[in-house]
Parts: C-alpha cells; structure tokens; sequence
C-alpha cells in the first residue's frame, strides 16, 4: 500500500491484497491516514508465510496498527512460519508502526523480518511488543523458536540492525540474571524505536514514563531507542501506553483500547 499527501491530508494513493492479510481504513479527524491491518486467518502457525509493503509518499503520514494482538501457535516439528514486513517513508513524511501484541504460545516457530528505509527528512515511531505465553491462562512456555530481525536504513545506509533468537526453554531463559528481570518473572517485553528531529528532547521524558525494567537511550542525535520489560501485558501497556502519547503526540490507535 502506498500513501500520498493531498488538499484534504493523507490518502490512500494505492493498494493491494490478497489472501489472508487485509487492511481496512477506519475514518479519520487527523491529517493521518489510519489502517487496520487484519489476518483473518485468526493466527500464525508453521507453513504460513506473510509478508506486509507500505509506503508513505512525500509529505504523508501514515499509522498502521492492528485489530487484535497476533497470535503464534504451535507449528509441526521443523516447520516455521515467515512474516516479513517492509516500510518505506519518503522524504517528509512519517509512519506509526504500532501493532498490538504477538503472543507465543507453546511450540510455536517464527521468522519475523523488518525493514524500514527513510529518507534523509523521514520519521518513523516503531513499537514491538510481545507475550511471552497468557499469564492469567498461567502458560509457560517450554518449546519455542522464535527468530527476530529488524533492520533501518536511512538513503540505503544502516542506521540500526537488531537481531533476537528465541529457542527452547523460554521460561527458563527469561529467569536467568542478565537476561530478564531479577526480582519478578518476565512475560512480555517491547522495542521501542523513535527517528525524528526532535528525539533528543524525548529522551527524559520517556526514561521517566519508563519503570525500573526498562532502558531508553540516544544512539544518533535523531534516534532514540527503548527496551522494556514487564512481568505480563497488563504492566507492558502501562507503560506503552503513555509512552506512544509522548512520541505521537496523540492517544494510541482506538483498537487499542478496546
């Protein structure tokens, strides 16, 4: 799908879609274009293979989100699902990457890929949160392989690679010192990236919004980077939620808050 600014704000300049992924365009008050993307397969499991274009034309912007958290079921032995998404933002122009949760479950195997190319004057808020099983369903998670990549560029020149494996005994893992958190159990965890002109002076605000079990650091003097961890969702979004209002400017999408 594509984007371009017009008289009246962003519109939809082009799209196309097939199979199980769909978009919808709820009605917006805002200069941004609002789209809901749905899998209406109602989940991923081993042997799916997704993949997911947007581009926001010169001067547009445009939000993405999705209609529920995604959901990773189990797949059959040696058996992945692939989920490869692709964001593009043109100069003057910015994308609000913020779908609801990805929740594990048991068995399940994914490679997940992102890659955004900006431009020199592109902005860009990423949010990533994922479960690490339902903790009110009290599930654990045992067997998993869960592979994630996310790559930015800025006019083709890297401006951040972060890679995750996440293999076996998750539950055990998330427990050991170093990786999760010492004092309680770890069951969710988000990436936070925000490119824009203004992120350094978001740096304090969000480091204040964030709890003890999470970091937020510059690491250009336009991107800002945030990790958080948290015992369930519940806790994640206390905090994810105020901090989109920080980085947006405004409130998460509705579908949010349903």
């Amino acid at each position: 799908m594509t984007t371009k600014q017009g008289s009246r704000g962003s519109a939809l300049a082009d799209l196309r879609q097939s199979g199980a992924m769909k978009v919808l365009f709820p009605q917006s008050l805002t200069d941004e274009l609002h789209a809901i993307m749905i899998n209406t397969s109602g989940g991923i499991t081993g042997g799916d293979n997704f993949s997911f274009r947007a581009c926001a034309g010169a001067g547009s912007t445009l939000g993405l989100t999705t209609q529920a958290a995604e959901r990773l079921y189990r797949s059959q032995p040696d058996e992945y699902a692939t989920l490869r998404n692709r964001l593009e933002v043109e100069a003057g122009a910015r994308i609000n990457w913020l779908p609801q949760e990805t929740i594990l479950f048991e068995g399940c195997a994914l490679s997940r890929q992102m890659h955004v190319e900006l431009a020199q004057d592109a902005s860009l808020l990423l949010v990533e949160p994922l479960i690490f099983g339902r903790a009110a369903m009290g599930e654990t998670l045992h067997n998993v392989n869960f592979k994630d990549r996310v790559s930015l560029h800025r006019q083709g020149k890297p401006l951040f690679l972060d890679a995750m494996t996440l293999t076996g005994d998750l539950t055990q893992h998330l427990a050991t010192k170093a990786v999760g958190q010492e004092t309680a159990s770890t069951g969710a965890m988000a990436l936070i990236l925000y490119v824009a002109a203004d992120a350094e002076t978001k740096l304090t605000a969000l480091r204040a919004l964030l709890p003890d079990s999470a970091g937020a650091s510059l690491i250009g003097n336009d991107l800002l980077v945030a990790r958080c961890l948290a015992p369930d969702s519940f806790e994640l979004r206390k905090s994810l939620v105020p901090a989109i209002e920080l980085l947006s400017n405004t409130a998460p999408p509705r579908s949010w808050m349903t």
